[in-house]
């Protein structure tokens, strides 16, 4: 039985190991705000942070996971993580909303390396987060205006 780091804390899960950490998360402890999208980590919708790195977690196996930690975007708190979540809720990022919580995770991940990104940085490191509504304008914009209120 895998033991993992989630959101902080230490848990136990009664699953294959070399289950996706995608079905954990969601069928085995209901952490659904993590969400399925193509399955072949193309399109961002699971992105979850090991160990603060945004990961696919449709390609990660739990096994796989090992020590590190995993956050989810019901465990995204911290400095970054609620200037991030502000942001998009203050530009109304969200569409349809499917794709957001791994928009989210990828954007924290991001800004934590590159705390004062250029468009061409934002677009080049959101590459690969689809949103199927094209609210890419203003996910760079919520991007952005996370990055101002940290540096404030």
């Amino acid at each position: 039985m895998p033991l993992i780091t989630l959101n902080g804390r230490r848990r136990q899960l009664q699953v294959d190991g070399e289950m996706p950490l995608l079905w954990a998360l969601r069928d085995h402890l209901q952490l659904t705000g993590t969400k399925y999208g193509c399955g072949i980590a193309l399109c961002g919708a699971c992105t979850v942070h090991l160990d603060g790195q945004a990961v696919r977690s449709c390609a990660v196996t739990v096994d796989a996971v090992g020590a590190r930690a995993v956050t989810t975007i019901e465990g995204l708190h911290g400095r970054v993580g609620e200037a991030v979540k502000a942001a998009w809720i203050a530009g109304d990022v969200a569409q349809c909303g499917y794709c957001q919580p791994g928009q989210i995770m990828n954007a924290a991940a991001f800004l934590k390396t590159t705390p004062a990104p250029t468009d061409a940085e934002i677009d080049a490191a959101m590459t690969g987060n689809v949103c199927r509504c094209a609210t890419y304008l203003r996910i760079r914009a919520a991007i952005k205006a996370a990055a101002a209120a940290l540096a404030a």
